[in-house]
């Protein structure tokens, strides 16, 4: 019998302290409704779960945008919707104008109108916005900007048999000609030279007037027609026009949703100018008669469709129609994004809901197995606090020994 080591003792407390701390953790667990409440508890499951949390809080995000965009989308349409009875409206009274049985007063009084609902439009356009973004301006259509650069360079002239022999004489002339218009000689489609050098070929007119050759620089926008010169050929070539190249749409004209919790899950919406330029409702001038503003202020800064005359009212019925036809399609292409964003918002719901039970699986705890855990080690600590009692009072008997 030894009293310097009670080894009973000693293991009864080992015991004690294990059960304690199981019943502590157990209670932990019960109380946070977590199986894992620390790193310790589960290392790799903490780490899995925390990547499901954040795919769910993704999820849920990327649904809130969705839901963003769907309100941004119907305030566009909405706009339009207004746009469309304007340009109906606009359709009957140039067809009615284009009665002969109206007078000129009349005609006039109908121009007024056509004027008043032309710069209302411009209104539209120019102030339906969401979230201070303006919608319909042109400010988010992505549109592409190309490109021409040209410099300063020379014309090459090629006469050939430019010497005409008559009676045995040689008579050399000058060439002298007027070019009708240029095209990219080299290419057979813009689709060909982009990226690409491509020469401008003329054609010029051969005489028999002495003098000097006269070249003039034309636009790039006129027609061309093959070069050929009687007796002889003639073309020519300027240099220094470089080549065109395609320029990528700018990205921050378009709008881009997130629609997804992770990169490149987003969808791009481009929304057209609806003003009344853009629908070709108006052109340039500032006359009274016509006059239209942009809808912020009264400054006319355009000439609306006229329906003066029969043939302008006719010639406005198939123009307004036009435009009628291009705030359709607009519409419909934003009805089927917010189509789109409706059943992407049921996705992500269902993605988020799934994602959720399996992170549920890996970090809550089992209520009704943890209950059966803290009160197993309830009962063990307790047993394992009345066996310490017991050693304690074993070493007790040395004293009547001792006696």
């Amino acid at each position: 019998m030894i009293i310097n080591h009670n080894i009973a003792a000693l293991n009864t407390h080992r015991q004690v302290s294990t059960a304690s701390t199981a019943q502590s953790k157990s209670m932990e667990k019960l109380s946070s409704g977590l199986r894992i409440n620390r790193a310790g508890d589960d290392a790799a499951g903490l780490a899995i779960s925390e990547k499901m949390r954040g795919q769910i809080r993704g999820l849920d995000m990327a649904a809130k945008n969705s839901q963003d965009g769907i309100s941004l989308i119907q305030t566009a349409e909405g706009a339009l919707n207004e746009t469309h009875d304007i340009l109906q409206r606009m359709r009957e009274l140039a067809v009615q104008a284009g009665n002969d049985t109206n007078t000129e007063s009349d005609r006039k009084e109908i121009q007024k109108e056509i004027n008043q609902m032309t710069s209302e439009i411009n209104r539209i356009g120019n102030t339906t916005e969401f979230n201070t973004q303006k919608l319909l301006n042109g400010d988010k259509d992505g549109a592409a900007v190309e490109g021409v650069t040209a410099v300063a360079g020379e014309y090459k002239v090629t006469v050939g048999t430019s010497n005409i022999v008559i009676d045995g004489e040689t008579f050399t002339y000058d060439a002298a000609g007027d070019g009708t218009g240029g095209k990219f000689k080299d290419a057979a489609s813009l689709a060909t030279a982009i990226g690409n050098n491509a020469n401008l070929k003329d054609k010029y007119t051969a005489s028999d007037d002495s003098g000097a050759l006269k070249l003039v620089q034309k636009t790039g926008e006129e027609t061309a027609t093959a070069p050929t010169v009687t007796g002889g050929t003639l073309s020519t070539t300027k240099a220094g026009v470089d080549k065109v190249d395609a320029v990528a749409a700018d990205p921050t004209k378009s709008l881009k949703f997130q629609i997804g919790a992770n990169e490149n899950q987003s969808l791009t919406l481009d929304i057209s100018d609806m003003r009344a330029e853009a629908l070709g409702l108006t052109s340039t001038g500032t006359g009274a008669d016509r006059g239209v503003t942009d809808g912020t202020s009264s400054t006319i800064t355009e000439q609306a469709l006229s329906v003066l005359t029969h043939d302008d009212a006719a010639a406005t019925v198939t123009t307004i129609q036009a435009a009628i036809d291009k705030v359709s399609a607009e519409r419909s292409k934003l009805g089927a994004n917010q189509n789109r964003l409706e059943h992407t918002i049921n996705n992500l719901n269902t993605s988020s809901e799934n994602l959720t039970a399996a992170e549920s699986g890996i970090r809550d705890v089992d209520m009704a197995k943890e209950m059966m855990n803290q009160t197993k080690n309830s009962i063990l600590s307790q047993a394992a606090q009345a066996m310490l009692a017991q050693s304690n009072q074993m070493s007790q008997g040395v004293l009547q020994l001792l006696r």
